[in-house]
């Protein structure tokens, strides 16, 4: 077994996704010794992955109705947000030489629409402000004398580090590296957390075995999904066990809630939102001639087959035949096909988290009251938003705001 102490550590940076490295960056450029340690053979694995479908960085909408996505946490992560807003996040990457657009609904991408460029000027940035990268090195808390203890392939690493920045991330996608692992560690140390729960996530729905095996897989586009009081346009996927996408995963926090609190959540699907019911059984009222109930709602409305086929397994639910109802009952079950989610896909599977470290546990500068000299930053914190670039916005800006912290704690 092998044991080292570093001591020629002003800030240690536990985890390097873009908390992490955004924290290193920020303490660097103040003169600190940093060193990033990182369980996985490579940084940023969930940043990589995320890039491979655009890398969505932030969003264009005004800064009020930005930070209005991150609910009840947005009192506390406004400061480090306005600090460092999605027009600073453009500027960084812009530096990098990696510039941005704006797409069509408002998200911000890198024009190469990858990650890796972006990383790869990243991380030469940060070898020459001298930050030190150690892979391979998973956290196991802190031993006696308060060093940062670390499990490695050639056995325990204990280092000495002035100041320590937490950015383990939560407990989605566990493959890459974000698997929640810290919780123990940190409750241990009096430090009150939430429980982790799954966030942009997919749900459970009971689909006959014919619809599931026929359609997982099938897109629902130009959709209208209704929760309680809220409604969102987008579209949405069928899985073999229930349904996930942009749309569900916009309602994903209060359809997660309702679920652990009553068992189910019953979710209304328009599947021609730009419709209304009049028209709709305007179109249904005129004759089917010798066409299939099918292939007359297919030309007479739009509706693609994974529509009709929520259409069937809607009418099997109810005991009523399609082909009994009425246009107005047809019409007005098109608008409103009712969906009962009974389950949260598991966490592993969804695209981020809710829950961790409870925003009181730490102050303005994110350091955790408990552990002077301890910061945290990114999805750690308790706190979740909707897909669309909130969650790496806020993600950058805690780790600059922490970054911060662990320099003026340094008195750097």
């Amino acid at each position: 077994m092998v044991d080292i102490i570093d001591i020629d550590i002003d800030v240690a940076v536990i985890g390097a996704g873009p908390a992490g490295l955004m924290a290193a960056e920020t303490a660097a450029q103040r003169g600190a010794r940093v060193v990033v340690f990182d369980s996985m053979g490579a940084p940023a694995r969930k940043f990589l992955l995320a890039g491979r479908g655009g890398l969505n960085l932030t969003h264009s909408e005004a800064l009020p109705d930005f930070l209005a996505r991150y609910g009840a946490a947005q009192p506390r992560l406004r400061p480090a947000i306005e600090a460092f807003p999605p027009e600073a996040l453009r500027a960084w990457a812009d530096e990098l030489g990696q510039p941005t657009f704006v797409g069509t609904s408002g998200r911000v991408f890198p024009t190469a629409m990858k990650a890796s460029p972006l990383l790869r000027a990243w991380l030469r940035r940060l070898d020459g402000q001298g930050v030190r990268l150690q892979l391979r090195h998973r956290w196991a808390g802190w031993d006696d004398q308060g060093h940062l203890r670390f499990e490695t392939a050639t056995g325990r690493s204990t280092i000495a580090a002035r100041t320590t920045v937490l950015a383990l991330g939560g407990a989605s996608w566990p493959r890459l590296g974000s698997d929640g692992g810290w919780v123990p560690l940190l409750a241990a140390k009096g430090i009150a957390i939430a429980p982790l729960k799954p966030a942009n996530c997919g749900f459970v729905a009971a689909w006959s075995a014919l619809f599931a095996d026929k359609y997982q897989g099938a897109p629902l586009k130009n959709i209208a999904l209704s929760f309680g009081d809220r409604t969102v346009r987008g579209e949405a996927v069928i899985t073999q066990g229930g349904i996930e996408g942009g749309a569900i995963y916009a309602l994903s926090a209060s359809l997660r809630d309702a679920i652990l609190a009553t068992g189910e959540a019953r979710l209304k699907i328009a599947l021609r939102p730009d419709l209304g019911v009049d028209e709709l059984a305007a179109r249904l009222a005129k004759p089917k001639g010798k066409q299939s109930l099918s292939t007359y709602l297919r030309k007479a409305v739009g509706l693609t087959p994974a529509g009709i086929g929520l259409l069937y397994e809607a009418a099997l639910a109810d005991g009523v035949p399609l082909a009994a109802m009425s246009p107005q009952a047809l019409a007005a079950l098109i608008n409103a096909v009712p969906l009962r989610l009974t389950g949260v896909a598991p966490i592993a599977r969804a695209i981020s988290s809710a829950g961790g470290i409870e925003l009181g546990e730490i102050d303005d500068d994110y350091m955790l009251s408990k552990l002077p000299g301890v910061f945290a930053a990114g999805e750690m914190l308790d706190w979740e938003a909707p897909t669309g670039g909130y969650l790496l916005t806020a993600c950058f800006a805690t780790g600059v705001a922490a970054g911060r912290g662990a320099a003026k704690y340094l008195g750097r």
